[in-house]
């Protein structure tokens, strides 16, 4: 199988993964995320937005985040790929519009203060990454702000992770790249660097405010509009 055709299968899976595996109870199982780095981030992601600005939670997934977006009256669009997923958060803020967009179809231009893109990233391969900050960057406003997270190679742990499941997969025939993780058990994972993450963002037009490594293996990055 060549590369693009099985990219393209990973990420249908994925979709299919999170409307019939992961959307059926989802917001009763995980609720609110309790994470503090991530609380952390989000309230200076807040700082830094106008009164009344208006917000894009991409990849929504259920509404998780919702709430710390809602409680300081900013307007919020939700979007996500999977259907099931946003069924879910429908049911939980039926006054919330949702639309059924992936990250790398998104075409919004400056219509958003701020947006926020929280535990997905991972689940995009290195050669939409690009793609997917540049929708980003044109869905903002002028000096509009961005925060998201990564999952990301912290430690000599997960080197040997990424390494063994980096060969179990070639191993098995798929063109895979360094650092994704298409496990069986899963939905695909891609895993890139600090810094290759830090140049792509810098290459979108985006400068970097805020910084560090959290819980769960996540690295959060809050950026500005340029």
């Amino acid at each position: 199988m060549d590369r693009k055709t099985w990219l393209r299968d990973m990420r249908r899976e994925c979709e299919e993964q999170y409307d019939t595996r992961w959307a059926p109870g989802y917001g009763e199982k995980w609720g609110l995320y309790s994470n503090t780095t991530h609380h952390e981030f989000i309230k200076e992601f807040l700082s830094l937005l106008p009164q009344g600005s208006r917000i894009l939670d991409a990849a929504c997934g259920a509404g998780r985040y919702l709430p710390f977006l809602l409680e300081q009256g900013h307007s919020i669009l939700g979007i996500d790929q999977s259907q099931g997923m946003l069924a879910n958060a429908k049911a939980r803020f039926p006054a919330v519009p949702f639309e059924k967009v992936g990250l790398q179809e998104m075409a919004y231009r400056e219509l958003f203060n701020g947006a926020i893109c929280m535990d997905a990233m991972e689940n995009v391969c290195p050669e939409d990454w690009p793609l997917v900050l540049g929708n980003f960057h044109r869905a903002l406003k002028p000096q509009g702000c961005f925060y998201f997270t990564a999952e990301t190679i912290e430690t000599a742990e997960d080197e040997n992770e990424i390494k063994q499941a980096f060969i179990k997969a070639q191993e098995a025939g798929l063109p895979v790249v360094y650092g994704e993780w298409p496990d069986e058990d899963d939905v695909y994972h891609y895993h890139p660097t600090i810094q290759q993450i830090k140049e792509w963002v810098q290459k979108a037009g985006f400068e970097v405010l805020k910084e560090g490594n959290g819980e769960m293996g996540y690295y959060h990055i809050l950026v500005r509009k340029g």
